[in-house]
Formats: C-alpha cells, sequence, structure tokens
C-alpha cells in the first residue's frame, strides 16, 4: 500500500487550518502530519516533520511566507511548496515561483481543485491557480522578459499546439479534457510532450511561450 502524502499546513488562521485539516483528514491518500500558526514554527516543523508537500500562507504576522519559503527550501530544496493565499498580484505569484515554490493556488479556489493540486505538486508538477498564469505571462511581457525556451513551435502537431494555447489560458488538465471531448491523461501526455519538444520544465514556461508565440 503506498504511504499518504505527508502535508504541513502554515497559516496565521486557526479556523482555516481546521477547516482545510477536516478536508484534507478525508482524503486516504493524505495525512496532515503538522500545523503552524506563523511562519518561525512553520520552518521548524518542516525541518523536524519533513513532509512532503506544504501548505503555506503568503501573508502572515512576523515571518512572511515568502520568507519562510526561502528557509525551508534552504533544508530540503526539492520539497513540494504550494502557495495558498488571498493575493492576487502577479508580483506575489512571481515571486514566489522564484523563491522556488511548486504552485500558487488562491484561497477561495475549490475542495476538489484543492486536493487535485496537492497530488499534482507531490507528483512533481508545478500547479498555479487558474486566471494567474495570464497575470504571470502580463507580468513577463511588461518586464520585457524573453521566453525560457528555445524550441521551435514547428515541432508541434495541432492538437498540442491547440493545448499549449489553453496552458497560456491557465487551464488545468481536467478543464482542456473537457473543452477537447478527450481523456485527462491524454492531456497529460500532450502537456509531457509539449515540454519535451520546446525544451521546457513547467506548464508556466509553457504558458508564457504559447503568448509569446501568438497561440495564446
Amino acid at each position: 500500500m503506498t504511504e499518504p502524502i505527508r502535508i504541513l499546513l502554515i497559516d496565521d488562521h486557526t479556523l482555516f487550518r481546521s477547516g482545510i485539516t477536516l478536508l484534507l483528514s478525508k482524503q486516504p491518500d493524505m495525512h496532515v502530519v503538522g500545523e503552524a500558526a506563523d511562519g518561525v514554527e512553520g520552518v521548524k516543523q518542516a525541518h523536524a516533520l519533513k513532509p512532503d508537500v506544504v501548505l503555506l500562507d503568503l501573508n502572515m504576522p512576523g515571518l512572511s511566507g515568502l520568507e519562510a519559503l526561502q528557509l525551508i527550501l534552504q533544508d530540503a530544496p526539492d520539497l513540494a511548496v504550494l502557495m495558498l493565499t488571498v493575493s492576487e498580484d502577479a508580483e506575489d505569484l512571481g515571486a514566489a515561483l522564484r523563491a522556488g515554490a511548486r504552485g500558487y493556488l488562491l484561497k477561495n479556489i475549490d475542495a476538489d481543485f484543492l486536493i487535485s493540486a496537492i497530488r499534482r505538486a507531490h507528483d512533481g508538477e508545478a500547479v498555479i491557480a487558474e486566471g494567474m498564469t495570464a497575470k504571470l505571462v502580463q507580468q513577463f511581457r511588461a518586464a520585457g522578459q524573453p521566453s525560457s525556451g528555445a524550441g521551435d513551435k514547428a515541432k508541434l502537431t495541432p492538437r498540442e499546439c491547440e493545448i499549449l494555447g489553453c496552458l497560456a489560458r491557465g487551464d488545468s488538465n481536467k478543464v482542456i479534457a473537457r473543452k477537447l471531448d478527450v481523456a485527462e491523461s491524454t492531456v497529460k501526455i500532450h502537456v509531457q510532450n509539449i515540454l519535451k519538444k520546446l525544451g521546457l520544465s513547467s506548464r508556466v514556461q509553457a504558458a508564457v511561450y504559447a503568448v509569446e508565440h501568438g497561440l495564446g
């Protein structure tokens, strides 16, 4: 039997932590191993408990979520840390991803998306709340930053180009599958092929590439 995903929750709102813990306790493949009410305690618990996934609030008194993220990743650079925040600011999103966050989620997401995001992050996938990818793309363009991929879009099939456009809009695999009337597993394979062909490492980079090359 596969071991459950071990999760650490760091957030200064007690009621919010309780709700998330209750939600995740109903998932047979997840186990909340610890909670922390501030960044300092969160860093300590991350070092002591060595969780698989950390859900980390961005705005906390004292040590901020961004500072806590950097300290956590110093000890465990491959740890999947998901920012869970109310901030829809593109600068906050960009700063979190540059600091090494595996994903950026908004607190108004539905329960199914959060559960899926935890599983995907645990599997190594970058996860960003729908609607935030477009803001990140705008930030890249405003800063005049080129796409990080050197691949040629001519290598892509028409279906891969279509899916790449969906990524630029921040669509999840589930949403893309519904739009294109294909299996979610099929979309996942297409996304992996797109990243490989373009020499990219994440869906975020793919979204930026798509917009810069007129596909989004």
